[in-house]
Formats: structure tokens, C-alpha cells, sequence
């Protein structure tokens, strides 16, 4: 029943990719196939985290049909990425659908950038490591981030910047503190023999994202927040001041946990807990909070779908046993729903999908 509903699914989706570049459109009308994007978005683009974040969920659905028709859909994106030329290595967040062009360079690894690296790597990860293509991707894109967006700050914290009209912003966001457990994620396999470095990197960017919810009278973490001046890992502007259950940190702590079993990771985890239990525990589940410097916050009402399924989760692999789930047989979506490596012995996922 829940293949059928799938299939059903992704071919109401299917219209969004008749675009002249095969790019999709943001949205889709279910019932007339008419697609088209946010209003807001550099001229009419798609955006990168979301055209970008389709590969795991697409290809294990020709698994599970034997039909490539989505699988192909996915890896058109990719190659057409593949032949883009990219300023400084890096790919901006936006690409027109209609002429193939880059939109305003904006480049970020956390919202409308995050879940394409991610993907990359976890492409490489859920074809047993077959699919060298997508890890040789991640690889250039990491070895740019690192290049033009990793930055110390004064005080010794390393964070990741945003790259905005031909300069650094340096102010990093709460989505993308999933990369410290990305970095972890990816450190084996990685070029040169470098999993000790992607490792510490890992480890650096838990550390920074852990002080933003440190500095913070809730201990929980802001949306943004910058490394200015003397201004360090706290957010500045009001409407960044918000913390809406969001998973990454603790995502990061759970990753970082795995690959090291260094017990400060569930002392963080459970700071995380203990706060989100005090101050966002509501009569009918749990909310976000507007202001996590203010130590009488306000409400915003709101329980998001990620609490449940990304947020709580990850606290819970935070204090299980690593067989619960292991990392070589299950690889997570960016929603943190668990698909399996597929062992595809004698098949193919590039080029003929000899499908099983």
C-alpha cells in the first residue's frame, strides 16, 4: 500500500521537471501539472537545496518499482550541474529552470543550500559506495567550502560563512550546524587520506554550534548568529532570535557521538533535552520560542514536523546502542527517515538500471 501511494506521489510530481533544462519547478499543482517557483526567489529560480535534494528518495523508488523513470529525472540534475561552470568552485543557490543560468551568486551551506551537499555524500553512501560520481562531487564542493567559507573567528571558534554579493558574510545559521556531522559523515573515503582532518572539522563546528546554545539564557540555540567584531556565536538581530525545534545541532552531536564516543556529545544532547523539555513543553505537545535570551520567552505556537521526526530521534539515537540503526547498513534522508544501503550486487545504478 505504501509503494502504490508513492508511485501515485511522485507521478504528480513528475510534471514539475518539464522545464526546457529538466531543473523543477519549487511547486506543482497536483491536479493540472502546472509548476512554478517562489515569487521571491532571484528572478524566477529553482533553489538548490530543493532540485538538489531529490537523489536518495528518487533512486530508491526505481528500486523498489524497477522503473528508472525517476532515477533518471535525478541524475539529469546532476549532470547538468556536472558541466556548470562555478564561481570560485561553488554552486550559488539559485538556477533558473528556463534558461539554465546561475541566478543571483548566493552561496550557503545552510538554508537553500544544505541538503544538496549532504545528498552528494549520502548518494555515495546508499549505493554502497559504488556510485564514485556523487563523492567526487562532495569532495569539490567540501575542499571549496573549505576554501571560501570555513573562517576562525578571534576567539578560536570555526565557523561556516555565507558567500553574498562577492564577499563573506560571516554569520553562520542553526541549519548549518548539520554539517559538523556531515564532515564526520564523510570523513572516511575522503581525498588524500584526510578523514582526520574532516573529523576535527567535524568536531570544530559541533564545539561552535554548541556555544550559540550556550550563550543563549534558554540554552537553546538561535536561528543566526554571527562572528562580528567582538561579537561571537550569539545572534544579533531580533527576528534571529528564535529557536523553532530545530534538529541540526543535535543531528551533528548524534553523528559526532558515533564516530568518536567522546561523552561530551551526550552531555551536550542532553542540555538540549533538559531546555527543550523546560521551555518548550506546552499543554498540546511542544513549541518554538521567539527570543532565547529572554528568560520569560514567548510562544510561537507552532510544533513543527521536524521535531518529531528529526529532533526527538536524533536525541534518542544520541543514547542508544550504535546496532540501533548502524551507519553501514542505513543512511538518513535530510528528514532524517532511514533508507537502506542498497548491496545492489551485479546491477548498476549509472547508466543501465539493471534493477532487481
Amino acid at each position: 500500500v505504501f509503494k502504490i501511494k508513492a508511485v501515485q506521489l511522485a507521478g504528480k510530481l513528475l510534471p514539475a521537471f518539464n522545464t526546457p533544462t529538466g531543473i523543477p519547478w519549487a511547486m506543482v499543482n497536483l491536479k493540472s501539472g502546472v509548476g512554478r517557483n517562489w515569487g521571491w526567489a532571484s528572478a524566477g529560480s529553482s533553489i538548490l537545496a530543493e532540485f538538489g535534494t531529490l537523489h536518495m528518495e528518487f533512486v530508491h523508488l526505481s528500486y523498489l518499482t524497477g522503473d528508472p523513470v525517476y532515477y533518471n529525472k535525478v541524475m539529469h540534475i546532476r549532470k547538468l550541474l556536472q558541466k556548470m561552470d562555478r564561481p570560485n568552485g561553488l554552486y550559488p543557490n539559485y538556477l533558473n529552470p528556463r534558461t539554465g543560468r546561475w541566478g543571483q551568486h548566493h552561496t550557503s551551506v545552510g538554508g537553500l543550500g544544505d541538503s544538496f551537499y549532504e545528498y552528494l555524500l549520502k548518494a555515495w553512501l546508499m549505493s554502497d559506495k559504488m556510485d564514485t560520481e556523487a563523492r567526487k562531487m562532495y569532495d569539490d564542493a567540501i575542499e571549496a567550502i573549505e576554501k571560501h567559507l570555513i573562517r576562525k573567528s578571534n576567539g578560536g571558534l570555526t565557523f561556516i560563512g555565507e558567500w553574498k554579493n562577492g564577499h563573506l558574510e560571516r554569520k553562520m545559521g542553526h541549519l548549518t550546524c548539520f554539517a559538523g556531522g556531515m564532515f564526520a559523515l564523510g570523513a572516511d573515503g575522503s581525498r588524500d587520506d584526510k578523514a582526520g582532518h574532516y573529523l576535527q572539522l567535524g568536531a570544530e563546528i559541533a564545539h561552535t554550534c554548541h556555544e550559540s546554545y550556550d550563550r543563549t539564557t534558554l540554552k537553546l540555540g538561535p536561528e543566526a548568529f554571527k562572528f562580528d567584531g567582538g561579537i561571537e556565536a550569539v545572534a544579533v538581530r531580533q527576528n534571529e532570535k528564535y529557536y523553532i525545534l530545530r534538529p541540526e545541532v543535535i543531528e551533528t552531536y548524534w553523528y559526532m557521538w558515533r564516530f568518536t564516543h567522546d561523552p561530551k556529545y551526550r552531555q551536550w544532547g542532553w542540555e538540549a533535552a533538559q531546555a527543550i523539555d523546560k521551555y518548550c513543553r506546552v499543554s498540546g505537545g511542544f513549541s518554538g520560542v521567539k527570543d532565547v535570551y529572554s528568560s520569560s520567552p514567548t510562544y510561537d505556537d507552532v510544533q513543527q514536523s521536524f521535531f518529531l521526526a528529526e529532533t526527538l530521534k536524533y536525541l534518542y539515537l544520541l543514547f542508544s546502542n550504535d546496532d540501533l540503526l548502524p551507519l553501514d547498513n542505513w543512511v538518513f534522508n535530510t528528514e532524517a527517515h532511514p533508507l537502506p544501503v542498497l548491496h545492489l550486487a551485479n546491477t548498476t545504478l549509472s547508466g543501465n538500471p539493471a534493477y532487481r
